[in-house]
């Protein structure tokens, strides 16, 4: 298969709650589906540190701490906001009160192609919770969107921040993405 030339679009976006075993071993929940995806930027955490020497840069490095990234889009699901904001369901009242911490997820997307749409996950996302606007309708209807700040940091079991589908993905690792937090596996 070619590789894409372009990409654009935004959808299928998931996400797949971790969970740390007695072991401190982590696993992905099956992901979920969060709908109404409107936008979704990631912007590289990291720096690039030089060391000049003989009037010149000697040695420079690079790290990669991850990304910093924003999420729009329609209202949150209120299993997300239970399950990764931390909200509590109380007497039919979703309650939000300051001693909540947000649990971290996987979070799956993809971006569509000229080829074919490039699928991505990040493993390691903590959401911030959303701000809350809206205002007065006029001559038209304008709907409101959450925006959710987040930070995709390296997992500590191998410092991975991120896979994505390429142009050698099999048809199988492809049609599964959806279904469970996939691995980056060395073929023989």
């Amino acid at each position: 298969m070619s590789e894409n030339k372009v990409a654009f679009g935004l959808k299928n976006v998931h996400y797949a709650p971790i969970t740390v075993g007695e072991d401190g071993l982590e696993t992905y929940e099956v992901p979920k589906r969060y709908p109404g995806a409107v936008e979704l930027t990631l912007d590289p955490k990291g720096e690039l540190s030089e060391f000049y020497a003989d009037d010149t840069v000697y040695y420079s490095a690079s790290t990669n701490q991850g990304y910093e990234g924003t999420f729009n889009a329609a209202e949150a699901p209120e299993q997300f906001r239970i399950n990764v904001l931390g909200e509590k369901l109380i007497g039919g009242l979703l309650v939000e009160d300051a001693s909540i911490k947000p649990k971290p997820v996987a979070l799956l997307f993809e971006f569509d192609g000229d080829v074919k749409a490039t699928r991505h996950t990040l493993y390691n996302v903590t959401f911030s919770r959303p701000g809350l606007t809206s205002k007065t309708k006029e001559d038209a209807t304008e709907v409101a969107t959450n925006e959710l700040s987040f930070m995709a940091s390296p997992r500590a079991k191998d410092s991975r921040v991120k896979v994505k589908t390429s142009s050698t993905t099999t048809d199988e690792i492809y049609s599964k993405w959806y279904t469970a937090v996939q691995e980056a596996v060395p073929t023989v």
